[in-house]
């Protein structure tokens, strides 16, 4: 009751102290109140405009980029949290949020990855609520981000690519691997893509990537071979590069593609085929290789070099051999 007390005071007076008056209030009121015991006191309950706020923080996540999946994301997590805890989103405090954190992960058997990213979520709201002047201070800050185990991403061994390669049973298919292994880009940017979009004499196509960003990306002389194989052996009129087998040969989606993949290598017996991986793959090769970091950055979209260093893998042969040569 007393902290109840003595946040709705410091939620009133927001618009009057700064934030070195409204610290000394809150020092004063737990000393004064600490010999005092609070029972029936009774608060006048203000409106929960938390749904309010919730929106208008989806509104500024939108101004700022974020797809339409990002933001359904973002609202999906807020909007779970606080329908777990059944209070104004004002009045929620740290050791509410470190308790939904550990009830989630234990009801839900989740990993140390989802919670952090719940976590982030949920710090970036009340970031922008104490920015705003909605909250005093963001009940996110003193909780620090959850550790989580690095593992070593899987890639595809060469033998595993041709492999592939040598086993497609349509055209499409083959052009398909061909341009995810050999431009990087990302399966949802590919579906994305029209013929009118491939420059064959530059061997490049402009692809809109996370946040509606257009970048350009390469292929190899064996991807330009096989995808005007592919598009000289169409009948059809629709514009998208890629289309489904049979009539009336839709625009294939990230779905259908991955579902392709997942049955190669079942057929194939090769562990965890999917679009992503050849990204992956390439992105630790061009390291592999000697490409500038900040090359790879640029060609793969992102915006900070720290996520590309997440994909490329320095593979161990490597580290052996360069040990052997600098230090052994």
């Amino acid at each position: 009751m007393k902290q109840e007390l003595i946040t709705e005071v410091m939620q009133q007076m927001l618009l009057y102290l700064d934030n070195a008056q409204l610290k000394q209030l809150k020092q004063v009121m737990e000393q004064t109140l600490f010999h005092y015991e609070v029972t029936g006191a009774k608060v006048k309950p203000e409106e929960d405009n938390s749904n309010d706020l919730i929106a208008m923080f989806i509104a500024a996540k939108r101004i700022e980029g974020c797809s339409e999946k990002t933001l359904k994301y973002y609202r999906t997590t807020i909007d779970a949290m606080v329908s777990s805890l059944g209070k104004s989103v004002r009045h929620i405090l740290t050791e509410d949020l470190r308790t939904y954190l550990t009830e989630y992960q234990s009801k839900n058997q989740s990993s140390r990855v989802t919670i952090d990213n719940i976590r982030r979520i949920l710090s970036s709201f009340f970031s922008w609520l104490e920015d705003e002047d909605y909250i005093v201070k963001s009940p996110v800050r003193r909780i620090h981000k959850v550790k989580t185990a690095s593992s070593i991403k899987e890639t595809y061994s060469d033998e595993e690519l041709e492999r592939m390669r040598d086993n497609c049973e349509e055209i499409r298919d083959l052009a398909m691997i061909d341009m995810l292994a050999s431009t990087g880009m990302r399966v949802g940017e590919m579906v994305l893509l029209n013929r009118d979009d491939i420059n064959f004499a530059e061997r490049e196509c402009v692809v809109f990537g996370k946040g509606d960003k257009e970048r350009i990306v390469y292929f190899d002389a064996r991807a330009k071979l096989h995808l005007q194989e592919y598009l000289d052996s169409r009948t059809d009129e629709n514009p998208a590069l890629f289309v489904t087998l049979r009539s009336p040969h839709e625009r294939m989606q990230i779905g259908g593609i991955e579902y392709r993949l997942r049955e190669m290598g079942r057929r194939l017996n090769i562990q965890k085929v999917h679009p992503h991986k050849f990204r992956r793959t390439l992105a630790t090769m061009a390291i592999d290789k000697g490409m500038p970091i900040e090359q790879l950055q640029r060609l793969l979209g992102h915006q900070r070099i720290d996520t590309t260093l997440q994909y490329a893998m320095v593979k161990q042969s490597n580290v052996k051999a360069a040990h052997k040569k600098y230090i052994g």
